[in-house]
Parts: structure tokens; C-alpha cells; sequence
């Protein structure tokens, strides 16, 4: 049987499809231990090779131009960051049972964050701060436009939609205002500059409580730098929120645009992930719960 099936337009990925990709693509890498790690995400599966690298696959067709942006643009992006990010060391081609380009990158050691577990949160913060301002530093000129680089108002009808769908779930009359706020913030008028886009717990690494890893560069690009914010409310506790926004340099109009994003994002997750993928939907509703507590 094919170690393909197709769902919609996702394929399943298993390990012995991997073990022929790798064979027939890198054969210096056949024979060493592959094993599938477990993920709530939902664009890429991931595997194991040995004891120091990792195999990345695209699920789905829409997931593949991330993966050809992210090798794009990491070799001038990460020696100007102060933590570490997927280093690419092989890049396969589609074969046989597999429609797709796919990636090797070094492992990077550490482990996900978990919102109201972290170690040491004052200095996570501060590392956090540490790489989004690094990040924002480096030269935007020729920049292609990040994912979310688009004003927030572009997200507005989906929204609306994902809150129609969240009657009786959450409370919609709070999150809307909160929402509606953001929206009249004002926009942001400076040079765009560089952005992550997706600083989420699951694409940062941390090891004794500090930050040591950043991945998943799909959706870097240049904007509006307050989608880096995110972490305020997707990670941070409130208690050191507001140092993490002192040294941003966030002011008024960019922390509530940030809070909007935040917002955004896990509200139009949460109505397709809440029965699909769990994980992702109790992180949308840990964030919705931390802007309301924050704006109550």
C-alpha cells in the first residue's frame, strides 16, 4: 500500500515513506534512527534522523511555498539573530510516493514553551524582546511582505466569520470590542521592517527557562512589526508583559495593534481546530482569555 493518502488535499506521512525519501535522496543518511515527533502543528510533519538532524515535510500543498520562502530567506536573516534557527542541510526533491520538495536541518535542542509553565518568565521576556528588536534591525530593503505584514483591518471579515461561529463558545460581545479597538488604532506609518510573523510557544525553544531557538520562518517577512508582539499574550504572563513592551518600544497604537493580532489569530483558529486538534484549540482560548483578562 502507497504510505500516501490523501485527505482532501493533505497527504499522511509515515515513517517508512520518509526512510525511502531519505534513501533514494541521501544516501549517506540511510540506516540512521528515524522516528516521527509528535506536534500539534498542522502545515508540516516532522522526523527524527539520527541524533542531529531533522526531516520537515509539507502536509498539504499550501505549506510548500513556506518551506521554499523560509530557505530563501534564513541564510540572510539568522547570523544577525541572537538565537538559533533551522539550518538547512539537504533539500529533497518530490519522488515517487511523495508530490512535494521537502528539507533536512540540523536539530536543534530544547523544548516548547508552555503558557503558565515557563521557568524563569521575567527573562524569557526578555529574550523575547532581545530577538524580535534584533530581528527588526536587519536591513528590510528588498524584503519580500511578510504573511501577516498586511494591515489588520485585511482580517477583519474572517473575524466576523469565526465570531458568528463562536456564539455560545466564548463570550463575542467581549472579544469584539476588544477587537473593534484594535482596529482603530492607528496604522503603522514607518518603513516596514522585518517580522517573524508566527512567534507562537510552538515555534520557540527554550532550555533552563531561556530562550535558545526560534523556528519555522514560513511566515517571516517585512510589514507592520507589531505581529511580533504576539507573544505578549500567546506566551508571556501578565506580570511581565509590560517589560516585554518597555523593551520593544511598543507605544499606544503598536501594542493594541499587537493585542489585535494576537487576538486574530486565535479566534479564527479556534472554530476549525476546536474538535480537529485540541492542543491548538486550548491555545486559542488561553489567549483569548489573557486579552480579555487584560482589557477587562
Amino acid at each position: 500500500m502507497c504510505a500516501v493518502r490523501m485527505h482532501e488535499d493533505e497527504v499522511d506521512i509515515d515513517v517508512s515513506l520518509v526512510g525511502r525519501l531519505i534513501e533514494g535522496q541521501f544516501p549517506r543518511w540511510a540506516g540512521l534512527p528515524l522516528r516521527r515527533l509528535e506536534s500539534s502543528g498542522t502545515e508540516n510533519a516532522m522526523f527524527r534522523l539520527g541524533a542531529d538532524k531533522v526531516v520537515r515535510l509539507p502536509r498539504h500543498p499550501r505549506a510548500v511555498e513556506a518551506i521554499t520562502h523560509e530557505l530563501r530567506w534564513l541564510p540572510r536573516l539568522g547570523p544577525g539573530l541572537p538565537a538559533a534557527g533551522p539550518e538547512p542541510l539537504g533539500r529533497g526533491e518530490p519522488g515517487e510516493d511523495f508530490p512535494w520538495p521537502w528539507s533536512v536541518y540540523r536539530w536543534l535542542d530544547g523544548r516548547n514553551p508552555v503558557p503558565g509553565e515557563l521557568e524563569q518568565p521575567e527573562l524569557l521576556a526578555g529574550d523575547l524582546a532581545a530577538y524580535v528588536t534584533a530581528l527588526r534591525r536587519i536591513d528590510a530593503a528588498g524584503g519580500p511582505t511578510g504573511y501577516r505584514g498586511v494591515p489588520l483591518a485585511a482580517r477583519d471579515p474572517f473575524m466576523r466569520e469565526a465570531l458568528g461561529q463562536l456564539a455560545g463558545r466564548v463570550d463575542t460581545t467581549a472579544v469584539t470590542a476588544v477587537w473593534e479597538e484594535a482596529l482603530r488604532a492607528p496604522e503603522h506609518t514607518g518603513p516596514p521592517v522585518w517580522a517573524h510573523g508566527d512567534l507562537m510557544a510552538g515555534n520557540l525553544l527554550v532550555a533552563d527557562g531561556r530562550l535558545t531557538g526560534v523556528i519555522d520562518f514560513g511566515t517571516v517577512g517585512v510589514g507592520d512589526p507589531a505581529v511580533d508582539l504576539i507573544g505578549a499574550w500567546c506566551l508571556l504572563p501578565a506580570a511581565v508583559r509590560a517589560g516585554f513592551r518597555e523593551a520593544v518600544g511598543a507605544g499606544e497604537a503598536e501594542w493594541a495593534r499587537g493585542r489585535g493580532w494576537a487576538l486574530s489569530i486565535a479566534v479564527i483558529a479556534l472554530p476549525y481546530y476546536w474538535e480537529t486538534n485540541p492542543p491548538v484549540a486550548e491555545n486559542s482560548r488561553h489567549v483569548i482569555g489573557e486579552v480579555l483578562a487584560e482589557t477587562a
